[in-house]
This record gives structure tokens, C-alpha cells and sequence, in this order.
């Protein structure tokens, strides 16, 4: 029987993550960056409304840019997270990739949504950052009504949800996938939503995801293609889970 999560559920499970985000006084900061360099999916501009207004709501400041430039030492040491909102294509140049990977390797907390997989494809680091890279999705149409299944509901991203989650998304097949070093949330049926022509994996598989990496935290979510997954309640609440576990104790990164 699918598990349904009602709303005091949602107001309890929103307390807990506002509790953990105050949780000895942490002050944390989020660069949300959204350059494109391939595909531009049109839910960004919702994604990074969304997320400011979670910052609002929980107390955390958040900063939105396209701007790669940003990606200095110096400007990164100001932030505890930096999420990759469904960004494409080779968006940061060699010393800005080197920056990035300094902010990492100082404790820095990396969130990626959606096509942050479908980034950097020529970075080594970054696949291992991220998890895995974007092979495909199925197509006629791309979204569609998929089942979710929590493989692991101790973490703040799955805390909350429900056992079985029935969510409708633009579902990502991924290549290079680390599998073993990281640690699987959420895995998606592909039963649920591959025709039988699309040869859908027997068994559910990963989704989302997070590892410690490099001396910081990294946490990626498959989910969040469309507009719409950017007001649901049990999407938000995954997301805000994913930045507070890489925010881990809320010290910017040159702390």
C-alpha cells in the first residue's frame, strides 16, 4: 500500500530541519549557481526563487548567480554550500575549477539538482563530486509519473518522506556512477515509468545520493526537472535536507 505522509507530518519534519539549521547558533551561507553552457532548463528561475524563500523561512542567506567569475578563492571562502541548480555543459574555466575544488577540499558543502550531472564532462574530480554523469532520459514524453522508494531514511534529505514516494519528474539514467562510494537516499522504479520497449532496470536504482569527498560533504538529487517540483512540499523538503547535511556545522569554508 503507498505510504502517504499527511501535513502535521510535514509541519513536524519542517520544525526538525528548522532546529537543526539553528542548532548551535550556525551561521550558513549558500551561492546558488545556475550557468548553462548546454540545455537551460526552464524551472531554474522557480529553483532559485524556492530556495531563497527557504532561506528566508529557515535562516540562512543565499546568493543566486550565472556569473563564473565568482568562483575565486577569496569569494568562495564567504559560503558553507554551493548548489549547481541544474547547470550544463563546461561552465567553470581551469582556475575556477580550481577554486571550486579548493572550497572541497577546505570543508565546503556541494548540493547538486537535476543536470548538475550533465556538467563538466571532461573534469575527473567533478564526476566524483556529483556522483555519476547524465546518460539519458526517457523521452515521448520526458515527464512522467515515476515511484520512489527511500533506501535510507536516517538522513536529513529522506527524513520525513514517505517509504514509497509517487513524484513526477523527467527521470535521469546516469553513466560512471560511483556506486560503493556513495550513499544511496532515494532509488527510483523504472517500472513505474519505462514502457517495456525502454527496457526498464528490474530492480529500483539510485537517485540521489551523498558522500563525504575531499575533506567536505556533497549531496545530489535526480530530482527537480519541472517547475512544479520547486512548490511541492516533500521535493522542498528533500532539498533543504541536502543543504543542511552540507552545511555540516555551518563554518565558512575558510574556517
Amino acid at each position: 500500500m503507498k505510504k502517504s505522509i499527511p501535513l502535521f507530518s510535514m509541519a513536524v519534519l519542517a520544525a526538525v530541519v528548522f532546529f537543526a539549521f539553528f542548532a548551535g547558533g550556525r551561521e550558513v551561507n549558500v551561492l546558488v549557481f545556475s550557468k548553462t553552457a548546454g540545455y537551460r532548463h526552464a524551472s531554474i528561475e522557480d529553483g532559485i526563487a524556492a530556495i531563497k524563500k527557504l532561506g528566508q523561512a529557515q535562516g540562512f542567506r543565499v546568493d543566486a548567480t550565472e556569473d563564473a567569475a565568482l568562483f575565486t578563492e577569496k569569494t568562495l571562502q564567504a559560503y558553507n554550500v554551493i548548489i549547481f541548480l541544474s547547470t550544463t555543459g563546461d561552465v567553470l574555466n581551469e582556475a575556477q575549477q580550481t577554486a571550486l575544488q579548493g572550497f572541497v577540499q577546505a570543508g565546503g558543502g556541494f548540493v547538486g539538482v537535476h543536470a548538475a550531472a550533465d556538467t563538466e564532462y571532461d573534469w575527473p574530480w567533478y564526476n566524483e563530486l556529483v556522483g555519476g554523469w547524465f546518460k539519458g532520459h526517457p523521452n515521448n514524453p520526458n515527464v512522467r509519473e515515476g515511484v520512489l522508494h527511500v533506501a535510507d531514511a536516517t538522513h536529513p534529505s529522506t527524513e520525513g518522506l514517505p517509504e514509497i514516494w509517487t513524484h513526477t519528474d523527467e527521470w535521469y539514467d546516469y553513466k560512471d556512477f560511483k556506486e560503493g562510494a556513495v550513499n544511496v537516499l532515494l532509488l527510483a522504479d523504472e517500472t513505474s515509468y519505462k514502457r517495456p520497449e525502454e527496457k526498464p532496470a528490474a530492480e529500483p536504482r539510485p537517485i540521489a545520493w551523498y558522500r563525504a569527498f575531499d575533506g567536505g560533504r556533497t549531496f545530489y538529487t535526480g530530482l527537480g526537472h519541472t517547475n512544479e517540483s520547486f512548490s511541492e512540499p516533500l521535493f522542498l523538503a528533500h532539498l533543504l535536507g541536502g543543504i543542511e547535511y552540507a552545511a555540516g556545522e555551518g563554518k565558512p569554508a575558510n574556517e
